[in-house]
C-alpha cells in the first residue's frame, strides 16, 4: 500500500485516550520514582536491615513488578484494561502507605510485594493499549514509533522529576515520602475511574486459557524477547559496571547522579528527534540494529580508554561517551521493540505478549546480571569485561525476527516503512 505523505502524517493529532495513556506513564513513574531511589536507605539505617537483606528485598520488589507482567497482560486481555488498572493503582496506594508505616521485616516485604505487584497489573494493561492504539494511529496516517516513543519520553521525564519531589520531601521524613508517592496514585485512579472508558472499541476479550501455549511456540516473539532481553542486560550495566568504573576514575560514586541526570535530558530532549530521522527511512528490524550497534560501540568506548587508566575529569570522559551512545541506542530499541510487538502477538492477546516480553527480557537480566557481575570480579585485564559486554548487544542483532509481519499474516498498515 502506498505511504502517505510524510506533512500529513504530521498531521494526524493523537487520540484523548492516547493522551491520557502517555500521561498516565508520567504520573506513574513521577509517584513511583519519589520513593523508590531512597528506599535502600531508608531500609538499612531507619530499619536496620542487614546489606544482604536489603538486596533481598529489592529483588523482591523486581520479581512481583517484571517477573508477574505477564500475569497483568493476561488479565488485560481477559477483563479490559479498565479494571486492571484501577485495581493496580489502589493496590499501589496501599502498598505505599504500608510501606510508610512499616517498621518491621515483615511488614516492609508485605508493601513491597504489594507495591510490585501493583506495577505489574497496571502497566501491561496501560502499555499493551498504547501498542493497539499506535497500530491505529499509523493506520490513520501516523507513525506507531512517534506515540511509542512519546511514551518513553513521558516515562523518562517521570523518572527524572520523581526524585526530586522525593529529595525535597525527605526532609520531613521518608513516610511523608511514601504517602506523597500514594498521593500521586490516589490523582491517577481518581482521573481513571474518570476518564478511562468502559469499553474500548475493537479491543477484544479472550479465554485466559491457550495463550500461553500460542505464545511459547511463537519463536519469532520469543526471538525479540531475547534480543530485547540481552538491551536491558546492557542497559543495566548503568547499574553494576558503570558505578565501578566511576569510583575508579574519582575515588567516589557522586557523579553517576549527573551521568543519570545526563541520559534522561537526553532521552526527554532528543528521543522524538531521533524517532522522527529514524522514522522516515529505517525499518522495525533496522532502527533495533542500529540501536545494538550504538550500545555496543558505548562498551567499546570504555574498553578502549581503560588500558591509559585516565582519572579525574578526564576519567569521566569514557563514562559519558558510554552514556551517551547507551541512551541513544535505547532511544532507538525501547519504543520499536514494543512497535513490534502487535505484528507478532496473536489476535486479541496483545495484553499478554506485552507482559511477556517485559517477563522474559527480565528473566534473561536476573540470570545475566549474576554472570556479568562475576565477569567484573574475576580479575581480568581492565578492557576484558567491557569488550565482552560489548560483544552481547552485538550477538542480539542475529536473535532479531527477519520478517516484519504480523502473526496471523502479512500486514503492511499505512505509513509503514520496510
Amino acid at each position: 500500500m502506498t505511504s502517505m505523505p510524510v506533512d500529513l502524517r504530521k498531521s494526524v493529532q493523537l487520540s484523548p485516550l492516547l493522551r491520557l495513556l502517555i500521561l498516565t506513564q508520567l504520573a506513574f513513574n513521577v509517584g513511583f520514582f519519589a520513593v523508590l531511589p531512597f528506599l535502600s536507605e531508608h531500609l538499612g539505617q531507619a530499619v536496620g536491615m542487614a546489606g544482604w537483606l536489603v538486596g533481598f528485598v529489592l529483588g523482591l520488589r523486581t520479581f512481583s513488578q517484571q517477573g508477574l507482567f505477564v500475569v497483568g497482560g493476561a488479565l488485560a486481555d481477559r477483563y479490559g484494561i479498565r479494571p486492571v488498572v484501577l485495581a493496580g493503582c489502589v493496590l499501589r496506594i496501599a502498598g505505599f502507605a504500608w510501606l510508610g508505616f512499616a517498621e518491621r521485616t515483615g511488614a516492609v516485604i508485605g508493601a513491597v510485594l504489594l507495591i510490585g505487584f501493583a506495577a505489574a497489573l497496571f502497566s501491561p494493561a496501560v502499555e499493551s493499549e498504547v501498542a493497539r492504539q499506535a497500530v491505529l494511529h499509523e493506520e490513520a496516517g501516523g507513525r506507531r514509533t512517534r506515540v511509542l516513543a512519546l511514551f518513553t519520553v513521558a516515562g523518562q521525564a517521570g523518572a527524572f522529576v520523581g526524585p526530586l519531589l522525593g529529595a525535597l520531601l525527605l526532609s520531613v521524613d521518608f513516610r511523608t515520602v511514601c504517602l506523597a508517592g500514594a498521593g500521586v496514585f490516589v490523582l491517577v485512579l481518581t482521573g481513571h475511574a474518570w476518564m478511562l472508558p468502559q469499553r474500548i472499541p475493537g479491543r477484544q476479550r479472550v479465554r485466559l486459557k491457550g495463550g500461553l501455549g500460542a505464545l511459547v511456540r511463537n519463536r519469532r516473539f520469543l526471538a525479540l524477547c531475547c534480543a530485547y532481553g540481552a538491551y536491558l542486560l546492557a542497559y543495566n550495566q548503568l547499574y553494576v559496571a558503570l558505578p565501578d568504573e566511576v569510583e575508579r576514575a574519582t575515588g567516589s560514586q557522586s557523579a553517576l547522579a549527573w551521568l543519570f541526570a545526563l541520559s534522561s535530558l537526553l532521552v526527554v530532549a532528543a528521543q522524538l528527534p531521533v524517532t522522527r530521522w529514524v522514522g522516515s527511512g529505517l525499518s522495525l528490524r533496522r532502527s533495533m540494529v542500529a540501536g545494538l550497534l550504538l550500545i555496543g560501540a558505548g562498551f567499546a568506548v570504555v574498553a578502549v580508554s581503560r588500558p591509559a587508566d585516565w582519572t579525574g575529569t578526564a576519567g569521566l570522559l569514557p563514562s559519558a561517551g558510554f552514556v551517551v551512545l547507551l541512551t541513544f541506542g535505547q532511544m532507538l530499541v525501547a519504543p520499536v521493540a514494543r512497535a513490534w510487538v502487535p505484528d507478532l502477538a496473536e489476535k486479541g492477546r496483545l495484553g499478554l505478549y506485552t507482559g511477556a516480553l517485559s517477563s522474559v527480557s527480565g528473566l534473561i537480566v536476573l540470570v545475566g546480571s549474576s554472570v556479568t557481575g562475576s565477569l567484573l570480579d574475576a580479575g581480568l585485564p581492565a578492557a576484558v569485561p567491557w569488550l565482552v559486554l560489548a560483544l552481547v548487544p552485538v550477538a542480539a542483532i542475529g536473535l532479531l525476527p527477519r520478517r516484519e509481519e504480523p502473526a496471523g499474516g502479512p500486514r503492511q498498515p499505512r505509513g509503514h516503512r520496510s
